[in-house]
C-alpha cells in the first residue's frame, strides 16, 4: 500500500487511466483501477462517455468525459488532444497512464504539454505488424517514436514486442518493461460452476447436449481471424457434422473491417453458428466450449485464451507475437501459421476426436493459469514501477510507499 488512508502526511498521488472509450476502462482495467485505489492511489478514468461509465462510477472510480474516435482523423484527433491538455492540466494529475495506440499518442502527448510529473504507457500489442503495407507500417512506427519521446516509462504486455520496441527503434531498452497481462483466475474456475447452472446455459442457447461446442471470444471484425474460422468450420462441419460455433463479442461498426452475423450464411454456416454479441456470463461460456480459436493477424497478449485457459479449456490460435504468450504449443494448445485455414481445420479436428489430448491440454492450461496468468501479479508490477517513479522524482519517500 503507497500510504494509509486518512494519513495527513502526503496527498494521495492523482492518477487518471486513458483510454478510447469506456469499455476497455471496465472490462480491461476495472480491476487494476480498483487496486490502486485501494493502495492509496486516486484513480480517475478518462475515456469517451459511453454505457459503461455508469458502472465505473458504482465501481468507485471518477470518470472524465474526453471524445475521442479510434480512427485516426486529423481534425477531431486535434480537438481531443486539447480537451485531454485542458482536463489534465485542470485535474494537475501525478501520474497519466495511457493504453492502445490512440491515447497512447494523445494522451501522453497532452501529459507531457501538461508538465504531468510522471507519464506511463502501456502496450497493449503494436498495431503494426510484419503484413501491412510498407507506409502503414512506417507511419504505426512513427507514432510510437513520437508518443514514447513523452513516457517516463512504457510497460509491454508481451515480450516480443519489447524487442520490436528496441528494432525498430521506438525506444531505448531501459525505457520499456515487461508487463505481462493477466485475468480474475477466481473467476475464470470451472469448479467454480455447478453443472446445472452450465446445462442450462447451453440449453437457453439451443446447443444440443451432445453437440461439440467450438468457441471464439472477441469483436467481430475480419482481423480478429473470424473469415479464417468460418472457412475452417465449413471443413469440420464435413468431418463432424453436429459442431456448433459458439461466437460471443460485439459488432465494432467503427473499424472498416467490421463485419456482422450474417457473414455466416455466406459460409453455408447460419444454423452452425450462434452469435452472442458482448456477454457479461463469461465464465457459463467458456465451460460449454470444447475448445477455444482465436485465429487474430494481430495481438498483444489476448485476455481470451487466458480466460479460456483458467477455464480448462484447450486453445488453438495464431502462430503470431502476443497469441505465442498464451499458448505454448502442444502444452494447452496448438499454435497455426497465420490465415492457414486448412491448418485451423485440422487443429480444431484433432482436438475435437482425440478426447484425452483435450483434456490433458485443457488440464495444463489451467495450471499455466495459475503460475502465469493472475492479474495479481500484473497489478504488483503497476504498483512497483509507481513507486520507483515517485520516489526516482523525489514526489515522495521510500518510507511513505510501505503499509
Amino acid at each position: 500500500m503507497l500510504v494509509e488512508k486518512g494519513s495527513t502526511c502526503t496527498p494521495s498521488p492523482k492518477v487518471a487511466h486513458i483510454t478510447t472509450i469506456d469499455l476497455s476502462l471496465r472490462f480491461l482495467l476495472l480491476n487494476q483501477l480498483q487496486s490502486l485505489q485501494a493502495a492509496g492511489y486516486d484513480v480517475i478514468g478518462i475515456s469517451a462517455f459511453g454505457p459503461d461509465v455508469p458502472v465505473l462510477e458504482a465501481s468507485g472510480i471518477r470518470h472524465i468525459a474526453v471524445p475521442m474516435t479510434r480512427r485516426f482523423s486529423p481534425l477531431p484527433d486535434l480537438l481531443s488532444l486539447w480537451r485531454l491538455y485542458r482536463v489534465i492540466r485542470r485535474e494537475r494529475f501525478t501520474i497519466v497512464h495511457t493504453h492502445n495506440p490512440k491515447p497512447g499518442l494523445l494522451g501522453q502527448v497532452a501529459a507531457w504539454l501538461a508538465g504531468t510529473p510522471i507519464i506511463v504507457n502501456t502496450v497493449h500489442g503494436f498495431y503494426f505488424h510484419e503484413g501491412m503495407k510498407p507506409f502503414w507500417r512506417w507511419f504505426y512506427i512513427t507514432v510510437e517514436k513520437i508518443a514514447a519521446r513523452c513516457s517516463d516509462v512504457i510497460l509491454s504486455q508481451n515480450r516480443e514486442d519489447m524487442l520490436t520496441a528496441v528494432t525498430t527503434r521506438i525506444c531505448s531498452p531501459e525505457k520499456i518493461k515487461y508487463l505481462g497481462n493477466g485475468i480474475d483466475i477466481a473467476r475464470f474456475n470451472r469448479d467454480c460452476l455447478p453443472p446445472e447452472t452450465i446445462a442450462h446455459t447451453r440449453a437457453t442457447l439451443g446447443i444440443p447436449p451432445d453437440a461439440p461446442v467450438v468457441g471464439f471470444v472477441g469483436r467481430l471484425v475480419a482481423e480478429k481471424g473470424i473469415l479464417e474460422l468460418l472457412a475452417a468450420a465449413r471443413q469440420v462441419v464435413t468431418k463432424i457434422p453436429q459442431t456448433h460455433f459458439l461466437i460471443v463479442g460485439p459488432l465494432d461498426t467503427e473499424k472498416a473491417d467490421a463485419l456482422t452475423p450474417a457473414i455466416a450464411a455466406d459460409y453455408g454456416l447460419a444454423d452452425a453458428c450462434i452469435f452472442t454479441g458482448m456477454r457479461q456470463d463469461m465464465p457459463e461460456l467458456y465451460a460449454l466450449m470444447d475448445l477455444f480459436v482465436l485465429p487474430s493477424h494481430r495481438e498483444g497478449f489476448p485476455r481470451s485464451p487466458m480466460e479460456a485457459s483458467a477455464m480448462g479449456v484447450p486453445c488453438v490460435v495464431t502462430d503470431i507475437r502476443g497469441c505465442r504468450e498464451a499458448v505454448t504449443h502442444g502444452r494447452n494448445g496448438y499454435l497455426t501459421r497465420l490465415s492457414d485455414v486448412d491448418a485451423l481445420a485440422a487443429a480444431i479436428l484433432d482436438l475435437l476426436t482425440d478426447k484425452e489430448k483435450a483434456r490433458q491440454m485443457g488440464q495444463n492450461g489451467r495450471q499455466m493459469a495459475e503460475e502465469l496468468f493472475d492479474e495479481q501479479l500484473v497489478f504488483a508490477r503497476v504498483k512497483a514501477e509507481y513507486a520507483r517513479l515517485l520516489q526516482t522524482k523525489g514526489i515522495i519517500s521510500s518510507a511513505e510507499t510501505a503499509v
